[in-house]
């Protein structure tokens, strides 16, 4: 099998699935631009900044990626590359997207506020608090699994880092220019991009930055503190829209590689339905999480995008169509373990830098068929990986910080401060990170990520219920999603109880108890909703 094929089958069907079902979804909650957007409305130059839609693009695109489809799909191809395919674009297409658009254009239509506030608003008070403290529990897991594999990829590569650091130099400068001097989207792009290429120059044939794992570790808590603190068009905004530039190169390089290198799948369509991650049912589900739907994406879209989307027809492209456009990373990211043998895959897992390492030698190989260096391709893959999981680092400490002010607001003032939230978000995410490896956390954060978009979800149904619209879409995936995951943290709670890992083991049942309530309150709310308002 040409891993051509798939990457064409993919491609042919993200753009069909954009034209036709991201379509329909417009026209479901009726977008439209006449409505101001919060970021107009309620515009504080912090968190709520009009973004011009590749900006907002770029943005969104860089926070939703991450490391998620890169590292998922290379994790779960020990099942074989078929399954995973089916998983990513089906999810992508009818579970995904869905959960992306809905997320982002309900709490558009909320004041911008995060999807707890839009189950606080159509599901109770209760089911609110519930949400926000799993939500909570699931971003600590995020920061945690994120700082492990940065600071993983730091320590193994001086070049990966120094690039990385002058990078953020570089997003600072065009937040700068483009919010306090007012200089043209262009030209702040066109000079961006250019410092960017000779920031990795620079990495590759200077590197500067040389620590070990534990010092790197404390460093990226120290890094996300200021990041995730400070008003969002210094450095998140334009660091994110950055990095796509990044990944867009990376995934045009890997195609046009592809195309030119046709290199052929070697690990086997199916290998065995048990493997050590578990049975494939329900753990293909939950190890490839953001390459097929991600419960991260909705704190995504309701915490930072839907407070800077400039008019509601944006919600279209960056709240569908990114979710494609990973869908289609993460396939590329399959490839590059597809290619390997067993044997081979393997081998890569254990001694070329876990998952990173795989995804950065398979890009060095796309491009190698470009007449690139392979080496130097390898360099830009891992700096294309490492600047995305800076990315979901950043992202979900800011994230947390919005679900511990609102859930603190009311009865402890002190702990919303914006500085203390964020402070308890990387202690909490810090500590469970120097307790283990990202191979023992990401599991169980798979599992509490994906039982994170069936409530995200779930949110969605009571929102469009409430207003009498059809809730179909939102409603099967939502099922799906929770019947998964439930499977899957019940697993969880056994392996983990079971290797003495007592810590991620009461971490699970948290989030499973929480989410069994959650789901209680909303089924009532839809319920209650249905015999009130007669869906079209």
């Amino acid at each position: 099998m040409n891993l051509l094929i798939l990457v064409l089958i993919a491609l042919v069907l993200f753009a069909i699935a954009l034209k036709t079902y991201g379509g329909y979804l417009g026209k479901l909650v009726e977008l439209d631009d006449s409505k101001k957007t919060p970021a107009h409305t309620m515009t504080d130059g912090v968190d709520y900044v009009p973004a011009k839609a590749p900006v907002l693009m770029g943005h969104h695109f860089a926070s939703i990626a991450g490391g998620g489809p890169i590292v998922g799909p290379i994790a779960a191809s020990c099942f074989g590359w078929l399954p995973c395919f089916l998983w990513i674009v089906i999810g992508s297409i009818f579970i995904g997207g869905v959960h992306d658009f809905m997320s982002l254009i309900s709490s558009v239509r909320h004041e911008g506020k995060t999807v707890g506030e839009v189950v606080g608003k159509n599901v109770g008070k209760k089911a609110k608090i519930l949400f926000l403290i799993f939500i909570w529990l699931a971003l600590v897991l995020v920061v945690a699994v994120f700082a492990i594999l940065v600071a993983n990829t730091f320590a193994a590569s001086s070049s990966v880092a120094t690039a990385s650091a002058l990078m953020m130099v570089i997003a600072i400068g065009m937040g700068f220019a483009l919010y306090r001097k007012g200089m043209p989207l262009g030209t702040v792009t066109i000079v961006g991009v250019i410092l960017l290429f000779i920031a990795f120059w620079i990495g590759v044939s200077a590197p500067f930055l040389s620590f070990n794992f534990n010092t790197w570790i404390w460093i990226l808590f120290v890094y996300i503190f200021f990041a995730s603190s400070m008003p969002v068009w210094v450095l998140l905004q334009p660091r994110d829209y950055l990095s796509s530039f990044l990944l867009y190169t990376a995934l045009g390089g890997a195609v046009l590689g592809i195309l030119f290198g046709a290199p052929q799948l070697e690990l086997p369509a199916f290998t065995a339905f048990k493997q050590p991650v578990g049975y494939l049912f329900p753990m293909l589900f939950v190890v490839i999480a953001c390459g097929a739907i991600s419960g991260f994406h909705s704190l995504c879209s309701s915490g930072t995008t839907s407070k800077q989307l400039n008019k509601e027809s944006d919600a279209k492209v960056i709240g569908y169509g990114a979710m494609l456009l990973e869908g289609l990373l993460a396939v590329i990211a399959l490839g590059t373990a597809a290619m390997l043998t067993k044997e081979g895959l393997a081998d890569g897992l254990a001694n070329r830098g876990g998952p990173v390492g795989v995804f950065a030698h398979g890009i060095g190989s796309f491009l190698a068929n470009l007449g690139i260096p392979e080496q130097i391709g390898i360099t830009f893959g891992a700096l294309t990986v490492s600047s995305f999981l800076l990315t979901s680092l950043d992202t979900a400490t800011r994230l947390g910080r919005y679900a511990l002010e609102e859930l603190t607001a009311e009865w402890a003032p002190a702990i919303s401060n914006r500085y203390v939230a964020t402070i308890l978000t990387i202690a909490a995410g810090g500590a469970l990170a120097l307790s283990g490896s990202w191979s023992a956390i990401w599991p169980v954060f798979g599992a509490s990520n994906q039982l994170l978009a069936g409530l995200a979800l779930l949110g969605a149904t009571a929102w469009l219920a409430h207003m009498g619209k059809k809730y179909t879409a939102t409603l099967y995936p939502m099922a799906f999603m929770i019947i998964v995951t439930v499977f899957a943290l019940l697993n969880m709670i056994f392996t983990n109880f079971g290797k003495g890992n007592y810590l991620l083991g009461f971490v699970s049942v948290v989030l499973l108890i929480l989410a069994g309530f959650v789901v209680n309150e909303g089924m009532q709310a839809i319920n209650r909703f249905k015999t009130e308002v007669k869906p079209e």
